[in-house]
């Protein structure tokens, strides 16, 4: 069985437990031990991140990393394509999310607070997200992958559009949704494993939304 480090609120955890689902793999999850960034979890994961993975002794961080071992580690059910050029495409998509969606919606995390919410810096935040969705139109318009497959590079984005959408009611974040990918997320949550970790994961989002409301 595979034991994984995780937080209950971590975004890229998250994303690494739909392809888990996915692929009807076993897995044990820990919360690092003393702590995330401690010494005590830096002897097992030299890195500190989350999540991280340790399969019959073998370790490995980063949600990317451990995605493409596990897909080829446990390859019943494949989640890259079967092509050089449409792996590279599906990669191309994914890191649109890590590098570019993500990072925009993590810097609303700051704003959450009622008590010290920065209104102007909501609203930089929404226009920014904006513009990485409507990248994220032009890719789907264009896209080759079969879009009735659930890929490696789809799984971030079930998490991340969930983020934004929360963020959308608590902060009043001003995002605009472009029809092709309001359709994309659409068919993400057709998926169970989607459905799945969504549902056990809105605790923690909920818990962590708390603030956004005055007291």
């Amino acid at each position: 069985m595979l034991t994984i480090y995780s937080v209950p609120v971590a975004t890229y955890c998250a994303k690494l437990r739909i392809t888990m689902r996915h692929k009807g793999l076993a897995w044990e999850e820990l919360p690092p031990p003393g702590g995330y960034g401690s010494a005590e979890y830096k002897a097992i994961v030299p890195s500190g991140n989350l999540p991280a993975m340790v399969d019959e002794g073998f370790m490995l961080a980063d949600s990317e990393a451990i995605a493409e071992y596990l897909n080829e580690a446990y390859p019943d059910v494949p989640m890259l394509p079967d092509t050089v050029q449409l792996r590279a495409k599906a990669r191309e998509k994914g890191r649109l999310h890590d590098t570019r969606l993500e990072p925009a919606v993590r810097a609303m995390y700051p704003q959450v607070a009622h008590e010290t919410r920065n209104a102007e810096a909501v609203k930089a935040g929404g226009a920014e997200i904006t513009k990485h969705l409507n990248a994220l139109a032009l890719l789907l318009r264009d896209s080759p992958l079969d879009p009735d497959t659930l890929w490696l590079c789809d799984c971030g984005f079930a998490v991340t559009f969930a983020w934004i959408r929360a963020f959308e009611q608590a902060l009043s974040l001003p995002v605009e949704w472009s029809q092709s990918v309001l359709d994309y997320d659409a068919r993400l949550q057709s998926f169970a494993p989607v459905i799945d970790e969504l549902v056990h994961y809105k605790p923690a989002m909920d818990d962590y939304l708390s603030k956004a409301y005055p007291a």
